[in-house]
């Protein structure tokens, strides 16, 4: 930041604005989604974020660095969303010619949704504070950001800013108009509310490294079984504890046997699909096409899968409104390259 740009910008230079608070944007972006859980609600709170320091700049006195100023604004703005309540309904079971299961239990997440592994380029390249707890991968992970929202809305500001971001306890405090005694305690309590919602991550195994050769293995036999509705090569890669969620709708099923009961009436029903490779949340992740009796291919979801060694330990299922944030489209054409 120079001296020059934040004058041009508080006398109103837009472009000064823009290329100030740019290397900030990604992250940003990453830290309302943590936050929020939902890639829509993370990208208006970014836009509201921009739009509150355009409208701030001027009265911006530099008592703290612009990254942690618009660190303020952003966790402010979420925290408004969480409190608000607006959040997506459940929906139904809705797969046509598949009887639903009875689910081991109802979820509470219905509003997750998954985050383009392409925008998180540029989002890590900034250091984290000597006080970060967690590895930037695992700080992405579906089944951290999950565990975040049945958070209470000021735990989860806390344990972003001060486990995933570094920040000082006392620049906590200021970002949330509190005290260095209230925010240490709100992240005692966050950790333990963290560490009772993610208790069955503990027991397996690290997952492979993106792009490893065993990644890569896992990903092309799981592909390869399901395309082809080979059920008995699907459960041959899960974990026995393997988890299924489906957001917006409620239902969760843990366990090989009932994950396979609920792949076995997928198949059953005649329904073949074509996958389109993609990542998410640092996970592999795949766009997922149903066969039309016409020849066509219709876009039915998202599927991101967890991996526990050379296993799946879970697999989230999200309907195919979040194609577009991938580049994927509703349908695939004739030409595209399934596997490509």
């Amino acid at each position: 930041m120079t001296a020059d740009l934040m004058s041009r910008a508080q006398a109103g230079d837009g472009e000064a604005f823009r290329e100030l608070t740019q290397p900030h944007v990604r992250e940003l972006q990453v830290h309302c989604y943590r936050m929020l859980g939902s890639f829509q609600d993370a990208q208006d709170a970014l836009q509201d974020t921009l739009l509150s320091a355009w409208q701030g700049i001027a009265r911006f006195e530099g008592r703290a660095s612009l990254r942690t100023w618009l660190y303020r604004i952003a966790t402010n703005r979420c925290l408004n969303v969480r409190r608000s309540a607006a959040r997506r309904p459940p929906q139904d079971w809705n797969v046509p010619g598949v009887e639903r299961l009875e689910p081991t239990r109802l979820g509470e997440v219905v509003w997750l949704e998954p985050f383009p592994d392409a925008l998180l380029d540029g989002a890590g390249d900034v250091p984290l504070g000597p006080e970060a707890r967690y590895e930037r991968t695992e700080s992405i992970s579906l089944a951290f950001v999950t565990a975040l929202q049945v958070l209470a809305p000021r735990q989860v500001a806390v344990l972003v800013l001060r486990d995933v971001l570094g920040f000082r306890a006392s620049e906590v405090a200021d970002m949330l108009d509190s005290t260095v005694e209230s925010v240490n305690s709100a992240l005692k309590r966050a950790r333990a509310g963290l560490q009772r919602s993610r208790t069955q991550d503990v027991d397996h195994e690290p997952p492979p490294a993106a792009d490893s050769p065993v990644e890569a293995a896992v990903v092309a036999r799981f592909v390869s079984a399901y395309e082809a509705a080979d059920l008995d090569a699907v459960v041959a890669l899960l974990s026995d504890d393997v988890f299924i969620s489906m957001p917006p709708m409620p239902l969760e099923y843990e366990g090989r046997e009932l994950v396979a009961r609920f792949c076995a009436g997928i198949f059953r029903a005649g329904r073949r699909f074509d996958l389109v490779a993609t990542r998410a949340n640092g996970q592999p992740a795949f766009g997922t096409y149903l066969h039309a009796a016409d020849g066509s291919r219709h876009g039915v979801g998202l599927f991101v899968i967890a991996l526990a060694g050379d296993r799946i330990c879970a697999m989230t299922r999200f309907d195919n409104t979040v194609l577009s944030s991938f580049g994927l489209p509703r349908t695939l054409p004739s030409r595209w390259r399934v596997r490509g």
